[in-house]
């Protein structure tokens, strides 16, 4: 069986890069994380599409695998960096930066996925938080790269206290429809600069600097 899904996720990675993304440490990564074991066991033989799947009755989603690789390659993860982000989900994008070895930290405001993430990823390097992550995690800052997962209405402003210089931001921006995958560099003199690369389809971020309930 296990034969079988690394053929699934040496195809998937294929697609990844046919997409732009060819980073050979973002690719290795994800051919060696089990997407299968961060989905519901009866979407397991579509893991590997690279297509968003349900959380159960959630209401959130894992998203596709090559929007997982392009947020990856936005932030840049290095060994040894501490990564935060924001909205744990199933855990596979807190897997593929812990694999990439970065110490990550992550935050989620749903009860049920915080738990299941909190099985899944037992062997991976991640420190996980139950809340609303919209305000980081200011205790733990500053960090080197912090990733939004769900799509926010503005640039969370809490978030871009926690970085260091030279960190990296990145987060879905826009209306709960359509976000723009925007990238915000803080440098060292502490000015930001942002950019923005493609339109992408998120859930929206809940929380104090997010949407509303």
């Amino acid at each position: 069986m296990e034969g079988k899904y690394r053929g699934l996720r040496r195809r998937m990675t294929e697609v990844i890069a046919g997409y732009g993304v060819r980073d050979a440490r973002i690719l290795s990564a994800f051919e060696t994380v089990p997407r299968h074991e961060f989905v519901d066991s009866a979407l397991a033989n579509l893991a590997y599409e690279d297509t968003p799947l349900t959380l159960g009755a959630t209401g959130q989603t894992i998203s596709q695998p090559f929007t997982v690789a392009y947020q990856t390659w936005l932030a840049n993860p290095q060994p040894g960096e501490k990564v935060l982000e924001i909205g744990t989900g199933s855990g596979y994008q807190a897997a593929i930066l812990a694999t990439l070895g970065a110490e990550v930290y992550s935050v989620e405001r749903d009860r049920t996925l915080h738990l299941q993430a909190l099985e899944r990823l037992k062997t991976y390097n991640v420190k996980l938080f139950w809340g609303d992550g919209t305000g980081g995690l200011p205790e733990h800052a500053p960090f080197d790269a912090i990733l939004v997962t769900a799509g926010s209405p503005d640039i969370p402003a809490p978030l871009l206290q926690q970085l260091k210089p030279g960190g990296r931001l990145v987060v879905p921006v826009g209306d709960k429809e359509l976000q723009s995958m925007t990238r915000i560099v803080r440098k060292p003199d502490g000015t930001f600069q942002q950019e923005e690369f493609g339109r992408f389809r998120f859930v929206p971020l809940i929380g104090k600097y997010g949407w509303e309930r």
